[in-house]
């Protein structure tokens, strides 16, 4: 599973935070963006994808080892108290391993996880950071939230009241589809500065930069592991 902080480069992140510096110097909107390793814990992959293996292994020792019960003259194999030993230890292992795979391999993950749970687990999470990074305590009430979720492949746009007012959610949720198309299609750092300097130009009319204009929130890409 890719890592936050593997998926932009130094010199990425440096692009993206001089887009931050640029768009600000137009409008008074203070921008956040934020990319993060995954949104959610998501267990249920890993019982499920363990509970498979363990069925497999179940079925290839049936097949492959099965006792002939009935037949006289045979004293060769195991006496059946250490082959169930042995089998319970083989499936115990195998869904340790189904586990461990369904954990950290992401497809994996992903297959067994519920499409709606992402999103719910990426919108809360979304929530929590525009909260946490005090994106909603802005003087002006202009602060916007670019959040991007790797393991579920899912960006969240959040703005404060008052470029809602200005803008509208429809710009809001436009800028998000714009951004989760350019992350499936293109170059991420294209993709992510594009969304920046178009908030920096649909901004700067209704909610230009003044002269005294405090930089209120550190113009950084944030990355949550």
């Amino acid at each position: 599973m890719q890592s936050a902080f593997d998926f932009l480069n130094e010199e990425q992140q440096k692009q993206v935070e001089q887009a931050v510096v640029d768009a600000e110097k137009r409008t008074s909107c203070e921008i956040v963006p934020v990319v993060a390793t995954s949104s959610g814990r998501y267990d249920r992959p890993e019982d499920i994808v363990g509970l498979w293996l363990t069925i497999i292994t179940a079925l290839c020792l049936w097949y492959f080892f099965p006792r002939n019960a009935g037949q006289g003259g045979d004293w060769s194999g195991l006496p059946l108290g250490v082959e169930l030993i042995f089998a319970t230890l083989l499936l115990i292992i195998a869904f340790i391993i189904g586990a461990v795979a369904g954990s950290r391999i992401g497809w994996l993950r992903r297959l067994f996880t519920p499409r709606q749970q992402m999103q719910d687990e990426v919108a809360a999470r979304a929530r929590e950071i525009f909260f946490d990074k005090r994106v909603h305590h802005t003087e002006g009430g202009t602060g916007i939230l670019i959040y991007i979720s790797l393991f579920e492949h899912m960006a969240v746009a959040l703005a404060d009241q008052a470029i809602i007012d200005q803008l509208g959610q429809s710009f809001i949720d436009q800028i998000c589809q714009q951004l989760t198309k350019g992350l499936h299609t293109g170059d991420a750092t294209t993709a992510i500065c594009d969304v920046i300097k178009e908030i920096g130009d649909q901004a700067a009319t209704p909610l230009p930069r003044a002269s005294d204009d405090q930089n209120e929130l550190h113009d950084v890409l944030v990355l949550i592991d």
